[in-house]
């Protein structure tokens, strides 16, 4: 898992399929493909191309000017970065593991040391329903007070100062994720609080001593300017994601019971043939072992899963609500399905029926009924 699966994992944490499939490392993509329901889904090889340009243009002098950005946006009166004087430490390592702890190493000295440092792609990690996720922010910043600020690059455009609202959401969401992590690294370098919990002796200009290993709430999300590929930036606050991606993940099954409840010797394998990428397995016995897993389709899945073509097929061949949002599933109440919808629509026995879903189906439909016959209207379906 990565953090933009996690972020779509806590936005949709009633998702088992998703839960497993992340959780066992199963190639969605390919999978969606062999159940011949792929999906234009992440992005393109130029997109990726142009990310990776400019995140090189803004690391160009080993994140100097990346810090001296931050430090501008802060303006929280903390000594600006000199030149030459922003740590970079090596966190060359075997393994996600050793990353994992080469990155909580790296951070545990950049915080007593008391300067300025940057950890160019550092690896955390995040146990989820059971199972570890390895996560790489784009880079973390060490404060010269020991807190942490996650920094991250991003490919869209601010222009005049904004961008898109939608992107920047995504955008706070993974952050989020990456905060998530770096809270139980800095729990186990020092003690840890919110910001919403800090006291003035907590604050390095409060009196009191500088307090180590803090995770910020504020990121910042680096993008090219208007349409240049020169950076600017500015800070997200991300507690309210940080207090849902907490609160969801949480609730998520763990793996092990997800599986448990399968049906023995269900498997999510291909059978690959020679050439590593012809799914050689029956679609129908593929279909059969995905929809052995509970999934919990909205039209937001189609912009974050892979398999979302499949599971809307699913959801509209079962007349499920849920296919036309989770604000109308909300709204209907224990109507679960647009057939049960649309009878209760044209029952018209003239009595309220005490379900306000129920009253306020029948009195649309009764509008509609009206502006039809209204002389010149035109159906719509």
């Amino acid at each position: 898992m990565d953090a933009r699966a996690l972020a779509a994992l806590a936005a949709n944490p009633g998702c088992r399929r998703r839960a497993l499939l992340d959780g066992a490392g199963v190639d969605k993509g390919s999978l969606a493909r062999a159940l011949g329901a792929s999906a234009n889904f992440g992005q393109s090889q130029f997109a990726h191309q142009r990310g990776n340009s400019f995140e090189a243009r803004v690391k160009a002098d080993r994140g100097e000017a990346l810090t001296r950005l931050l430090h501008e946006r802060l303006r929280d009166g903390s000594p600006a970065p000199e030149p030459g004087g922003v740590d970079t430490p090596d966190l060359t390592a075997a393994g996600p593991q050793g990353r994992t702890a080469r990155t909580a190493l790296a951070l545990r000295e950049a915080t007593a040391a008391g300067r300025w440092a940057l950890l160019d792609h550092p690896m955390v990690s995040l146990d989820v329903a059971g199972s570890p996720a390895f996560l790489e922010p784009d880079a973390v910043v060490v404060h010269p007070d020991g807190s942490w600020s996650v920094i991250e690059i991003k490919s869209f455009p601010m222009v005049d100062g904004s961008a898109d609202p939608a992107k920047v959401g995504a955008a706070a969401r993974q952050s989020a994720v990456y905060a998530l992590a770096l809270e139980r690294v800095a729990a186990r370098v020092g003690e840890l609080k919110p910001d919403d919990e800090l006291t003035p002796e907590d604050e390095p200009d409060g009196g009191g001593e500088a307090r180590a290993a803090r995770v910020r709430h504020q990121v910042l999300l680096v993008c090219p300017k208007d349409f240049s590929n020169l950076p600017t930036a500015e800070l997200v606050d991300v507690r309210k994601q940080l207090s849902v991606t907490r609160r969801q993940l949480a609730r998520l099954t763990r793996i092990e019971d997800i599986a448990a409840a399968l049906p023995e010797g269900t498997t999510f394998d291909l059978r690959l043939a020679d050439d590593g990428r012809t799914a050689t397995r029956p679609v129908g016995e593929l279909t059969a072992a995905v929809d052995a897993v509970d999934a919990a389709y909205a039209p937001e899945c189609l912009a974050a899963c892979e398999l979302a073509v499949h599971c809307r097929a699913r959801s509209r061949t079962a007349g499920a609500v849920e296919s036309l949002g989770r604000g109308v599933r909300g709204e209907l109440g224990g109507l679960t399905t647009i057939g049960a919808v649309l009878a209760a629509a044209l029952e018209t026995d003239g009595e309220p029926s005490g379900d306000p879903a129920v009253d306020a189906l029948r009195r649309a439909a009764a509008l509609r009924a009206e502006a039809l016959a209204a002389p010149g209207a035109v159906a719509c379906r």
